[in-house]
């Protein structure tokens, strides 16, 4: 069977290569080459955003009328939320770290870097908006055990470590991370559409799981909008990350004083 070989960065070590069969590159190929072609469809990339708060939308006044059976997915526990949502930004980071690096190395070492310090904004972006989540729910909510209100436990935590309930305002954290974090990987995977050379295997294969993790995102905010929070609470989470993204990628990021957006500006001669 014949081989691909697969070039490694010359800074990262001594020169050297990866074999695979060029059988299981075809098919990654087609793959990449179908995630591409939907990518390019102008409504699914630009409107994106606004798919998001129609389904925050929708699906909060679906879950209002309360006639939606109970599923595997209502239930807080099931497989997607235990090990992928409640680690999303981890799974994120997991994969976009070394896409962005690698789709990018080869206009230079010190652009792939540029662009990687994206992350480090979109992590601090992610830890102050989650932890505001957490104090304003602290802040409005009082402890409730056998419907006889305790205040000598004033967080949610402590609440419920003492068998009780918490009824504090909730702005919907899965909304937040979920959109959030399938906004930035949908521009961050942009480049994959431009690219006709120093695609590799490894690079193809974290293209794949990067639209895998979307979509999981992408059903994963539906179920939170028709299971869990109300109206509000999932429409604030949901608003809340499309605003992260347009600051961020629409406003900051195009300027030259930032982390620049992963399509690289031709230059003009």
């Amino acid at each position: 069977m014949s081989r691909w070989t697969i070039p490694i960065p010359s800074f990262i070590g001594p020169p050297s290569a990866i074999l695979v069969p060029s059988g299981n590159m075809a098919g990654v190929d087609i793959i990449v080459n179908k995630f591409v072609a939907l990518w390019r469809i102008q409504f699914v990339r630009l409107k994106l955003p606004w798919i998001f708060l129609g389904l925050s939308m929708v699906g909060s006044f679906v879950k209002s009328t309360q006639l939606v059976p109970e599923t595997y997915f209502s239930n807080s526990r099931n497989v997607l939320n235990m090990y992928f949502v409640k680690v999303s930004w981890g799974w994120t980071l997991l994969l976009l770290t070394p896409f962005i690096f690698l789709i990018h190395y080869n206009d230079s070492l010190t652009f792939a870097l540029r662009r990687m310090s994206s992350l480090v904004v979109a992590t601090a972006i992610w830890y102050t908006f989650t932890e505001t989540f957490f104090y304003i729910e602290d802040a409005t909510g009082t402890c409730h055990r056998d419907q006889v209100p305790h205040k000598e436990f004033t967080t949610k935590w402590r609440c419920r470590s003492a068998g009780g309930q918490w009824d504090g305002y909730d702005i919907s954290g899965h909304s937040f991370i979920l959109s959030y974090s399938a906004l930035i990987i949908a521009e961050e995977m942009a480049p994959m559409a431009t690219m006709e050379r120093n695609r590799n295997i490894v690079l193809d294969l974290l293209y794949v799981s990067l639209n895998g993790i979307v979509f999981i995102w992408i059903w994963m905010f539906m179920c939170t909008s028709v299971y869990f929070h109300n109206f509000w609470q999932n429409g604030l989470g949901t608003v809340f990350g499309i605003l992260a993204w347009f600051v961020t990628y629409r406003v900051w990021y195009p300027k030259p004083i930032s982390p620049g957006l992963p399509l690289k500006p031709t230059k003009q001669s």
